[in-house]
């Protein structure tokens, strides 16, 4: 769900009919941003370089991709705050006790445990990485606002009745716009319904804060897009996520 930043300098790669500039991209691996591209061959001077990374594109240079045989991966959604104002009351859902909400500033190890679980080998946003790469590369940069911006104080966790992460809300201010870097909970049949009850108390928060939006990506095939889209979240047309074969 992390909506990656660039990070680096552009490169070029180029044949004799089409030019491709792209940047790597913070806070995922293998993950490049396209930034123009000239030519009908963008794909294959991609994949011969590049072959199983992800690409982040605006999307006619994406749907240009995907029709060559690029891979949809990943779409943007935002929710309007202004027009549709979420329920007042949201802001004040609490889990059944002993479960808690508390703030989201513990240190990025104690939230691993929970978000390895929400991510297992057969979810579309399981990360092979090591646990040290996850917390060095991933979470760490995203709780301390390297990655997308400052973390707002509508990011929340849940803690069980051992003061264990059992779920979390990661919101970030990205360039003026929250957007949520990740939203996950411990697959457990008791703690079903906490990512949309975080979700429902961070949006009541932000519409009382006065922000106008919140945004998201969605991985293809995650089931969670049903929930974003009950709690009124619509595919934009700003950003596309695909992955080269």
């Amino acid at each position: 769900m992390l909506q990656e930043v660039l990070a680096g300098e552009a490169s070029v790669l180029s044949n004799e009919t089409t030019t491709v500039s792209y940047a790597p991209v913070t806070g995922a691996s293998h993950t490049i941003q396209v930034l123009a591209i000239d030519g009908p061959d963008a794909l294959e001077l991609l994949r011969a370089e590049l072959a199983g990374w992800s690409v982040l594109t605006a999307p006619s240079d994406g749907e240009a991709l995907r029709r060559a045989g690029a891979r949809l991966k990943r779409h943007a959604m935002r929710r309007d705050l202004r027009s549709d104002p979420p329920p007042r009351e949201w802001a004040r859902l609490l889990p059944a006790q002993p479960l808690r909400v508390v703030a989201c500033g513990r240190p990025a190890s104690e939230l691993l445990g929970a978000w390895r679980e929400a991510f297992p080998p057969d979810h579309p946003d399981r990360v092979p990485d090591s646990d040290q790469q996850v917390l060095t590369e991933l979470l760490q940069p995203l709780l301390t606002g390297r990655v997308l911006g400052p973390v707002l104080a509508c990011s929340a966790l849940v803690v069980d009745a051992e003061d264990r992460v059992v779920a979390g809300l990661v919101v970030n201010d990205r360039d003026g716009v929250p957007w949520v870097g990740y939203v996950f909970r411990r697959p457990a049949t008791e703690f079903a319904g906490l990512g949309g009850l975080l979700l429902r108390r961070a949006m009541s928060w932000l519409s009382e804060q006065g922000w106008n939006e919140v945004g998201l990506a969605v991985t293809v095939g995650n089931p969670a897009q049903q929930l974003y889209a009950r709690l009124g979240f619509t595919i934009t047309g700003t950003k596309m996520t695909l992955e080269l074969p």
